[in-house]
């Protein structure tokens, strides 16, 4: 295996990665303050960072422990990928369960009534915590990680295969930055409207992404502990 079929396997995770609602939700409030070009600059970067700490740690743990055996994953992986599946599958039933009913009223975290009020460092201390501490993102990374490193790939090519992995996962709190960049004022209805789509349906949204990724690492898993 080599370095395409590396970024084959992290890319479903790192569409799971894109597609984070929250995130998207408050980077297009940042983008409605005085500070939206800044803010939303550095939010993008820190998400990066965020992103690259976890796949540094998991990649530097991994190529050690020989994440690949004989052309194949080794036996752990297959059991981390059983490990990561059933959070994610725990995550998309939680997830389905609390999604809003009919008309309720979506709740939003309480800290996103405060994005449009925050400064530049703390934007970019967001970025980096949503990008790889968030619980789903997470999962994600590591998953891509594990995915990448059973390869057996260079380190060089790891870090690129990662670093295609997290340029992918970014498109989604990407998008609305370029999109506003591009337009400017013009962009808010538009921005507006992909805000309040995102917040109604998140629970949805997280649900079938988590469910759809956790049954595809146990599947892999098995694959791997019976071949």
């Amino acid at each position: 295996m080599g370095l395409g079929a590396a970024i084959g396997g992290a890319l479903p995770f790192a569409v799971g990665v894109a597609l984070s609602p929250i995130p998207i939700v408050a980077v297009v409030l940042m983008l409605t303050t005085q500070r939206a070009r800044v803010n939303g600059a550095v939010f993008i970067a820190g998400w990066l960072a965020g992103l690259a700490v976890v796949g540094a740690i998991a990649l530097s743990i991994a190529g050690p422990a020989d994440a690949s055996s004989s052309g194949a994953p080794a036996t752990w992986v297959s059991w981390l990928k059983v490990v990561l599946g059933a959070a994610l599958l725990l995550a998309a039933a939680l997830q389905f369960r609390n999604r809003p009913r009919n008309d309720d009223r979506v709740e939003l975290p309480k800290w996103i009534a405060r994005v449009d009020e925050i400064k530049p460092l703390s934007a970019a201390g967001l970025g980096v915590v949503m990008g790889g501490l968030n619980p789903k993102n997470l999962l994600l990374a590591v998953a891509a990680a594990a995915a990448i490193a059973q390869t057996g790939i260079s380190g060089g090519e790891e870090a690129i295969a990662y670093l295609v992995f997290a340029l992918v996962g970014t498109l989604g709190v990407g998008t609305p930055v370029g999109i506003y960049f591009a337009m400017g004022a013009r962009s808010e209805k538009l921005l507006t409207g992909l805000k309040d789509w995102m917040a109604q349906h998140n629970a949805v949204i997280s649900a079938v992404i988590c469910l759809i990724i956790g049954v595809k690492l146990i599947g892999d898993a098995i694959t791997g502990l019976t071949a």
